[in-house]
């Protein structure tokens, strides 16, 4: 068993899928000599070699372009957007032609390709850098897209994903690439795409957050639960497709349902699991579903940064008047 954190465990993935299956290659901006910018590809070059672990030219387009012809051609591409901010001039090739390849050739063509991306703030970084942009890939038919919380968690999801036929957006919280470490199996294990996990179970109201906000909630209902409340925290892991049944289960058990999140709040994620609650369970809802997230602006820079994403006290006061209400 290793001792991994985030960033770690997505290295030992890659490792692992390169050395299962020739026809998976990794590339990007710097990825290849200097294991680019976060090391998340650190030593893959040295191991596989310049033609399996390589550096592109720096243009986003000609990069996801690239990958979406070798996938359509029996490769395993697995390539990396240094920010998820910086995937815009990608973007046309996503959604166009990567999430349409099956639809538009009738399943002749699929695109087994991982697009990699650092999401999120928390890290002090500069304008474009620290975006979270789920909602535009899980808007569009064709996409999975999967963000990881926990180091196990970092393994197994990028594993499935990689073995996955069709295009995952996997994005990856930087806030919490060395927050902390945990047991990670040394071999190829997968963990299904599209299952949420009950990190937590409780009775007086059900949470659900993905990413870094997975830790700053769980620091929040340690909080509540010392004033005696009980709750339950569900770790969505894939935003698409979404684990409906757990969800819907949960709240039909708690009667309350809150969602945090690091994206803005208009048109967000949040609104769309509010949707699935009121579908599946609104009758046993005891109180309104409550959106925990930032605010409607562009994340401000670095000094700014603390204003802008949900922290833990913010989320332990909208929390308590969920339950109390």
């Amino acid at each position: 068993m290793l001792v991994l954190n985030l960033i770690e465990a997505i290295t030992n993935a890659l490792d692992v899928a390169m050395d299962f299956d020739k026809s998976v290659v990794v590339f990007g901006e710097d990825v290849g000599f200097e294991g680019g910018v976060f090391r998340a590809t650190k030593g893959l070059q040295a191991k596989y070699g310049e033609d399996r672990c390589f550096d592109s030219i720096l243009a986003e387009s000609s990069i996801i372009g690239s990958g979406i012809g070798m996938a359509i051609n029996g490769l395993k591409p697995v390539v990396e957007m240094q920010f998820s901010g910086f995937m815009f001039p990608g973007f046309n090739q996503i959604v166009t032609h990567a999430a349409r390849m099956r639809n538009r050739s009738r399943g002749l063509y699929t695109v087994p390709m991982v697009i990699r991306m650092p999401y999120g703030g928390g890290v002090r970084a500069l304008e474009h850098h620290s975006e979270s942009l789920e909602v535009l890939f899980a808007h569009t038919p064709g996409l999975k897209v999967v963000i990881p919380s926990t180091p196990y968690d970092a393994k197994g999801l990028l594993l499935s994903a990689i073995m996955d036929p069709d295009p995952v957006i996997f994005l990856e919280p930087k806030r919490i690439y060395r927050a902390f470490k945990q047991e990670v199996p040394e071999e190829i294990y997968t963990i299904p795409i599209g299952k949420a996990k009950v990190v937590k179970e409780g009775m007086d109201l059900t949470v659900v957050a993905w990413g870094a906000m997975v830790k700053e909630t769980q620091k929040a209902i340690e909080v509540l639960e010392k004033e005696g409340h009980s709750i339950e925290l569900i770790d969505l892991r894939t935003i698409s497709p979404i684990d409906k049944a757990t969800l819907i289960q949960s709240v039909q058990k708690t009667g309350r349902f809150a969602v945090v999140h690091e994206a803005a709040k208009s048109y967000g994620p949040g609104a769309e699991l509010i949707t699935i609650i009121n579908e599946g369970a609104f009758l046993y809802l005891e109180a309104p579903p409550m959106r925990i997230t930032s605010v409607d602006t562009i994340i401000p820079l670095p000094k700014g940064e603390h204003h802008y994403s949900p922290n833990v006290e913010l989320i332990t006061s909208e929390l308590r008047q969920v339950i109390e209400y």
